[in-house]
């Protein structure tokens, strides 16, 4: 074939309309896998064609209108984990589906994200919807969480609770907030002065402040001890602790102390704040007994 023959085999090629197959194909891969019935209308399937590839296991029925090209087995981006609690958000009307909670919503922009090309919603307003959901200790656990895999959002959270202020859950997210803005800058010795405060108000022992203790090799300087008990509480606030490093260093702090003898526990303002009677409790338990020195 000369050059000129190749370039019109080229053209020809180039001009001749594509195999559904191949995009198809190529569609699947974009989407996981997955495709969906109107998907393979538009690229020219009819409703025999889609029965006839049915047929011959080159598609595979995952849900009503939605099939696994080439093969069942999908990753688990493609396929839905638990197909009882899928939750779909759209703007338009969702028919009645097995395993699909549908929900009609306009969503703004900032509150749309995408996660392995999946369109889903941001951190901020999954955790917005889930206050209409949950309680107000599995909201915090939830909120808790998206702290420590320190997932934000362009469009944070509490920008949500006041674009949404009439809607279901935003009062609890409010409070939740609030205590956390409350506690956030709070300084060491703001914490410890709230600190001793509470425990002379309960009537519980007060503890020796910033000491020096010696283990092994090294001194070790903590918020609050009482030794007799061999009980040391060290404040935390978010303005010191609040790094991946300050975390590492804590719990090595307290993996030596708990070597040497001695009991390591942590209090935060939220715990004072939000916790009293739990807190109260385990330090009147901890506080109560003579410890025998090691």
């Amino acid at each position: 074939m000369d050059g000129e023959e190749s370039i019109r085999h080229d053209i020809a090629v180039e001009m001749t309309p594509r195999r559904p197959d191949a995009s198809v194909a190529e569609l699947a891969d974009r989407q996981h896998g997955v495709v969906s019935r109107a998907q393979l209308v538009g690229l020219g399937l009819g409703r025999g064609a889609i029965l006839h590839r049915l047929q011959r296991k080159r598609l595979h029925p995952v849900h009503r209108g939605i099939y696994a090209v080439g093969r069942r087995r999908l990753s688990r981006a493609g396929a839905r984990p638990d197909p009882s609690r899928t939750d779909v958000t759209a703007s338009g009307r969702v028919g009645r589906r097995e395993g699909i909670r549908a929900h009609k919503a306009s969503l703004p922009a900032d509150e749309i994200t995408e996660v392995d090309g999946i369109p889903v919603t941001t951190v901020a307003r999954t955790l917005l919807d889930l206050a209409a959901i949950l309680n107000r200790h599995q909201l915090e656990r939830a909120i808790e969480q998206a702290e420590a895999l320190r997932l934000s959002d362009a469009t944070p959270l509490a920008a949500l609770v006041t674009r949404y202020a009439g809607r279901r859950g935003t009062a609890v997210l409010k409070a939740i907030l609030g205590a956390e803005n409350r506690t956030a800058g709070m300084t060491r010795s703001e914490l410890e002065e709230c600190f001793l405060r509470f425990l002379a108000e309960r009537a519980l022992p007060l503890p020796r402040t910033n000491v020096w203790l010696q283990i092994g090799e090294d001194w070790i300087e903590v918020d609050c001890v009482w030794p007799e008990q061999r009980v040391v509480a060290e404040l935390d606030s978010w303005t010191y602790h609040g790094t991946r490093a300050t975390f590492r260093r804590d719990r090595a702090r307290d993996r030596r102390l708990k070597v040497a003898g001695w009991q390591p526990i942590r209090i935060t303002a939220w715990d004072i704040d939000e916790q009293p009677k739990t807190r109260e409790s385990d330090l009147r338990a901890l506080t109560s007994a003579r410890r025998a020195t090691p």
